[in-house]
């Protein structure tokens, strides 16, 4: 099949590159703003036509949570609108898309892990165009699967490890958040699960993914410094309101992942062992 990943460039853009290696039975178009900009309906429409994609993977996003609710037009043209013209133009040709979308299309209240069928509440510019994103995409395209996730990292780009890791060497201490609770994603363990629902078919609908367990950020900066080392750091747990953002954050957003299980067959590691891996191949985390 013929592959389009948009935002290549970004954390799971690159774990989708790496592991297209192992799944050569694929031709891949690897695209960034260089190469196709999502927000030309045009432009997107010809690229989708002329290359004959079978499947969209839309990894491309504007994630910067804070600094969206002052470019909501931005933020919403990347989130909603863009995926939108994907998905219209996946239907023109029968391709199938996986949207990735996030667990800010809730607003953080529950206690018990959201399943895909708990009613969306975003309390955000991000988690609002997020979810406005997911409702175009299903409503643009018949063979559509919407992936929500929860705190990704990698080795790529700038993300909550890397920066922990930085600053746990730079600092004597370090105040985290420990009253919001979810699970790290290894955009690994993510590009994966992609690649797996893939190649079993896809089956349109809503899903959640993240890795197992559960943390407060608190904990995963604990474990962040153990495993990269770093003892010279104290590292003190903060309230939400000791520690101010624009944007609301949720407080609970575990994710059940019941449902991809299921569907697609995929064990999916605890979030400590695939925290080891990624740690482990970043260079930085032992200079």
């Amino acid at each position: 099949m013929n592959i389009l990943v948009t935002g290549a460039n970004g954390q799971l853009g690159n774990e989708m590159r790496v592991l297209s290696v192992e799944n050569p039975q694929h031709v891949y178009f690897f695209t960034d703003v260089q190469e196709l900009d999502i927000c030309d309906e045009e432009a997107v429409k010809n690229y989708i036509v002329d290359n004959c994609i079978d499947i969209i993977v839309n990894c491309a996003a504007y994630t910067a949570v804070d600094k969206a609710e002052d470019n909501q037009e931005l933020c919403d043209k990347l989130n909603h609108i863009a995926p939108g013209y994907l998905a219209a133009a996946a239907e023109t040709v029968g391709a199938a898309m996986i949207q990735i979308s996030t667990d800010y299309v809730f607003d953080g209240t529950a206690h018990i892990p959201y399943t895909e069928d708990t009613p969306t509440c975003p309390a955000s510019v991000y988690g609002s165009t997020k979810l406005a994103g997911e409702c175009s995409v299903l409503a643009s395209c018949s063979r559509a699967m919407i992936i929500r996730t929860a705190w990704l990292y990698s080795i790529y780009g700038n993300n909550f490890v890397k920066s922990m890791i930085r600053l746990g060497n730079e600092r004597d201490n370090l105040g985290v958040v420990f009253d919001q609770i979810g699970t790290p994603t290894y955009a690994n363990d993510l590009a994966r699960v992609i690649y797996a629902a893939i190649n079993h078919g896809i089956v349109p609908g809503t899903y959640h993914f993240s890795d197992e367990g559960v943390c407060s950020w608190y904990d995963f900066t604990l474990a962040i410094h153990r495993i990269a080392g770093i003892t010279t750091c104290k590292v003190r747990p903060l309230h939400t309101d000791e520690y101010p953002a624009k944007a609301p954050r949720p407080h609970y957003s575990v994710l059940d992942k019941t449902k991809i299980k299921t569907t697609f067959g995929v064990e999916i590691p605890h979030w400590e062992q695939s925290l080891e891996v990624c740690i482990k191949n970043l260079p930085e985390a032992w200079s």
